[in-house]
């Protein structure tokens, strides 16, 4: 279903998916993956290139696992990086907070961007002519990217083959300022009225069921909108098994520091679960065990 000269390299949950397109002698990559997975991206991109120049980089939002590799990138390849026009800002001025780094204990080498591009938006990628679409929900300022002459999605975390992102936006601030949840929908929706026969997520593989897609996505929105302490507890087990994806070791008994110096986690647990610090860590390892992503050995937490 794919160009020829489109490529995907499935990255994993720790990173995104980098999307790379060949233009003849140049070459351009959609989202960059984690920092501390930046020198293996720019290998990865360097063997596909093979002798083409970079020249410029996308990104579909500004989460860790999205932009991590930007600056290393840029470095290597001297290429343009492009980003969502609502992020611009926030990314200029490395605000950490708004860019949901230290609020999750995650991390991202700061860089500098040449341009912005927005929802409406039109981009020549590999040969094709793609349309830069609002999917706010997971990220705020989100874009994915649709082309409808071959009716293919780059959908970034708005929609995956089994459901989306976190939507963190329902869970910061003040309880009557969320919206994220109805952003969701709404991008769910606008998402659902577009021609598309193939999707290239942020995560996992490129897939074709395009119906069954949608139709988990919208049950897993509605199990949330019936239930915003399922979202709240989602959100942390998530949290949870990126740290130990990032560390990959974590004595269990160090869990409840680590949540606690988190204020995304003491702000969600505050408004939402109101669980003592040693309790909620005690349940989300029973939780995240019983799933699988993560190993208890001796005492030691394994990422899966």
């Amino acid at each position: 279903m794919l160009p020829s000269n489109l490529l995907v390299f499935e990255r994993g949950w720790l990173s995104s998916n980098n999307i790379l397109f060949l233009e003849g002698e140049n070459a351009t990559l959609i989202d960059s993956g984690y920092v501390s997975q930046a020198e293996q991206t720019v290998s990865l991109v360097a063997h596909a290139l093979a002798g083409r120049r970079l020249v410029r980089l996308l990104n579909t939002h500004s989460h860790s696992d999205h932009i991590g590799g930007n600056a290393a990138l840029g470095e290597a390849f001297g290429c343009r990086i492009i980003v969502p026009q609502g992020i611009d800002a926030t990314i200029a001025e490395w605000n950490e907070e708004a860019l949901l780094l230290s609020p999750l204990g995650q991390s991202a080498a700061r860089f500098a961007h040449h341009a912005t591009i927005a929802a409406g938006d039109e981009i020549e990628l590999g040969g094709l002519n793609w349309r830069a679409i609002a999917v706010p929900g997971h990220d705020i300022d989100a874009l994915a990217f649709h082309n409808a002459e071959r009716r293919l999605l780059i959908s970034g975390d708005a929609l995956w083959r089994n459901g989306f992102g976190v939507v963190f936006s329902e869970l910061l601030g003040h309880p009557e300022d969320a919206g994220g949840l109805q952003a969701t929908r709404q991008t769910l929706d606008t998402l659902a009225g577009l021609a598309i026969d193939a999707v290239i997520p942020g995560h996992g593989a490129p897939f074709v069921e395009v119906e069954e897609a949608f139709a988990c996505a919208y049950r897993k929105l509605a199990a949330f909108e019936q239930d915003i302490e399922l979202l709240a507890r989602h959100a942390l087990k998530v949290i949870v098994a990126f740290a130990l994806l990032e560390r990959r070791r974590l004595p269990r008994a160090d869990l409840p520091a680590f949540l606690e110096k988190l204020s995304f986690c003491r702000s969600v647990n505050a408004r939402y679960l109101n669980h003592p610090i040693d309790f909620l860590a005690q349940w989300l390892v029973r939780d995240l065990l019983r799933v699988g992503m993560l190993k208890d050995d001796n005492g030691i937490l394994l990422a899966t």
